[in-house]
């Protein structure tokens, strides 16, 4: 099948890396790196990415200012999944991608990045975060009388295959 973005793709595991968490726009930010062989993403890649992360965080609206997100690296463009806790259990998602003109960037360059307009929330290798995410979100903000926000930025998926 020819796709106007390229061959189609055999599944296949991918790696998942898991830096320390940031600080952005006021939120704690839980990042998670995806790519084919487990390397370090760029580093331009991953300050262009987080410097245009900003732009996706929602307003303040009292719930724990919390954010995941997935940097996905790619052989045909990089995404950048933003998730972020909102309206106390709700997962509020905004996604931008760079080098990929099927998608509306400028061009093929790994660090212009732009907000995707079509309504995605992220494919089968960069999904496996929100599932962990949801159940320690439960597990440490709304089950306890208190929400503990440190032991949910503490509660990390594991590095390693993915997918």
């Amino acid at each position: 099948m020819t796709r106007p973005y390229g061959p189609a793709m055999a599944f296949h595991r991918k790696q998942l890396r898991v830096p320390v968490p940031a600080v952005a726009a006021g939120r704690h930010v839980k990042r998670y790196h995806v790519n084919l062989d487990g390397s370090e993403i760029d580093r331009a890649r991953q300050e262009a990415a987080y410097a245009f992360l900003p732009g996706l965080l929602p307003r303040p609206d009292g719930t724990p200012a919390a954010t995941f997100t997935v940097l996905h690296d790619t052989a045909n463009g990089i995404f950048l999944n933003a998730y972020s806790w909102y309206w106390d259990n709700v997962l509020y998602c905004r996604t931008a991608a760079a080098g990929i003109p099927f998608l509306g960037c400028p061009d093929e360059d790994y660090t212009h990045w732009v907000e995707l307009a079509e309504p995605l929330i992220g494919c089968v290798w960069e999904l496996p975060p929100i599932e962990h995410e949801r159940s320690a979100w439960i597990r440490h903000v709304l089950r306890p009388d208190e929400p503990d926000l440190d032991a949910y930025l503490a509660d990390l998926l594991p590095e390693g295959p993915i997918g």
